[in-house]
């Protein structure tokens, strides 16, 4: 199945920052339609690392789905910002992950970036995912 155009929610989180971290990630092609919802524990690592992880696997999964489009949808401000160019990456932990990000991007015709708050339906899904892939962990 493919789509030209995706919104992907994610999420990433640490216990401990750092600590046992986890992403979720969910792939829509409306706001009804969900195509996936992904999980996964991701080991040890920051709540920003595990942000950008989060992101790098809903960019992952909408290039499966062949999409040329994406709307990336998440509740970290900094990632956000730094995506757009607003923010700089300074932090050594972050470097990689976002030159992966940007990396990735590079296989679609664009990428938007979207802060929303917490509270967003999708993003509560996404939120859900990480707890239930941390709870799973332990």
């Amino acid at each position: 199945m493919t789509s030209s155009e995706l919104m992907i929610y994610t999420d990433g989180g640490a216990r401990g920052n750092p600590g046992p971290a986890a992403i979720g990630v969910v792939v829509t092609k409306s706001k009804e339609e969900t195509l996936a919802e992904h999980k996964a524990f991701i080991g040890r690592a920051t709540n920003n690392q595990a942000e950008y992880r989060a992101l790098i696997k809903g960019l992952e999964l909408a290039k499966d789905y062949g999409a040329r489009k994406i709307v990336s949808v998440m509740d970290s401000e900094l990632v956000v910002k730094q995506m757009k160019g607003e923010y700089r990456v300074r932090n050594k932990g972050l470097q990689p992950l976002y030159q992966k990000a940007r990396a990735l991007e590079q296989g679609f015709d664009s990428v938007t970036y979207r802060h929303v708050k917490r509270e967003n339906d999708k993003i509560q899904i996404a939120d859900r995912l990480v707890n239930e892939a941390l709870d799973e962990k332990e």
